[in-house]
């Protein structure tokens, strides 16, 4: 499974997600990417990895990796700088990227660097996965989302306009390094989307994770060192444990997918832009996924009003009427759902709860109450 180890006095976490030979370590602590140097070159073999990273971040973060491989006695390259945001992750970005990594004249020992968020890990990721039928690639994560879900656990890929991440492919990556520090750098807004996402973890199997979270979230969000390392580091382990015994997806891992049926949709229904952030879906969808478990009478109204409650409280959107200036369609929702990637035989699968810490799977939802749970959570309330 995994292993936790802290060290002194650079207060760094290590998490070990055990895969075999195709095992690696996650690191995370507050400033870890300025001493990260040693630990790229063993992977590089002392070469220069192609750093991918977008035009956010590069002004941000770039300096300080490139510092890192100096001190190393790695010589770094020009960075591949793409635009920022969800769109970037298409065939159009994706076919420039590819043409940008092979123009460098590669060879299978290159090893691709993920400087960024989930945008820039996933299609980054499906880079390393396609060049030469599969080369090595190392994420660094910058973004509180992406730290604690996306670098970890080998999914990789682009959107297309049939909906998100449905291109793409299984590919672990070699080391991951999550500097909590970065994340002093983001706007609330992006940190609150990530946060979502640690929520998850709670309830989908740690209820004591989950009162922590409801005692502690605000400090997370608010910035305190501590909290963040804590909560970036259960996380990364939480999924760790989950990916080291179902790699690609065929039972447990599916649970990570929590909120992310009804989330999906709602994104695919605002253009996967700024009107709704990744995690804000998953905020809404994570509390439709409890009310929908309360309505088919599997889940007790107050674990879903916790939920709920916790959620809003941090300044999350609970509900699809939270976000102004969008009229929902229903119907649309419901198609957009079907061509979920987890659909089987017709069916959509649901992550469904019957307490706070207890998720399970279920494909046999009746359409008319995941109808009547969107049409009351459209309303305005």
């Amino acid at each position: 499974m995994t292993s936790v180890n802290a060290t002194t006095p650079a207060a760094l976490d290590t998490v070990r997600l055990e895969l075999g030979a195709r095992s690696y370590d996650i690191l995370v602590g507050d400033g870890v990417l300025a001493d990260a140097g040693e630990r790229i070159a063993a992977i590089t073999r002392g070469r220069a990895p192609i750093v991918v990273t977008d035009a956010n971040v590069a002004p941000l973060h770039l300096d300080t990796l490139n510092a890192a491989m100096l001190e190393a006695g790695i010589a770094p390259q020009p960075a591949i700088v793409l635009p920022a945001g969800e769109k970037t992750k298409d065939f159009a970005h994706f076919q420039q990227l590819m043409d940008d990594i092979l123009g460098r004249g590669i060879e299978r020992s290159t090893v691709l660097l993920a400087l960024g968020g989930g945008v820039i890990g996933d299609i980054t990721g499906f880079a390393a996965a396609s060049a030469l039928r599969g080369i090595d690639f190392i994420q660094v994560p910058t973004t509180l989302l992406s730290q604690v879900d996306s670098s970890v656990g080998g999914k990789t890929g682009i959107n297309s306009r049939h909906g998100k991440n449905l291109i793409g492919a299984f590919h672990q990556p070699r080391l991951v390094i999550a500097d909590t520090a970065t994340l002093d750098t983001l706007p609330r807004r992006e940190v609150l989307a990530g946060y979502a996402e640690v929520v998850k973890y709670g309830l989908i199997r740690q209820p004591d994770f989950f009162a922590w979270l409801e005692r502690n979230g605000r400090r997370v969000v608010d910035g305190d060192s501590d909290a963040r390392r804590h909560a970036v580091t259960v996380s990364c382990r939480a999924k760790a444990d989950i990916v080291g015994v179902d790699e690609r997806e065929s039972g447990d891992r599916a649970l990570l997918n929590l909120g992310h049926t009804f989330g999906h949709a709602l994104e695919a229904a605002t253009g996967f832009g700024q009107t709704l952030l990744h995690g804000e879906g998953v905020a809404i969808g994570m509390v439709l996924a409890f009310d929908l478990s309360v309505r088919l009478g599997l889940c007790p109204a107050d674990d879903a009003r916790r939920a709920r409650a916790h959620l809003a409280d941090v300044g999350l959107p609970v509900r699809p009427a939270d976000i102004p200036g969008v009229a929902w369609d229903v119907d649309g929702l419901v198609r957009s759902m079907a061509k979920d990637k987890k659909v089987q035989d017709g069916r959509i699968t649901f992550i469904l709860a019957d307490r706070i810490g207890n998720a399970f799977t279920r494909r046999d939802v009746d359409a008319a109450a995941v109808r009547a749970v969107l049409d009351e959570s459209v309303q305005p309330a």
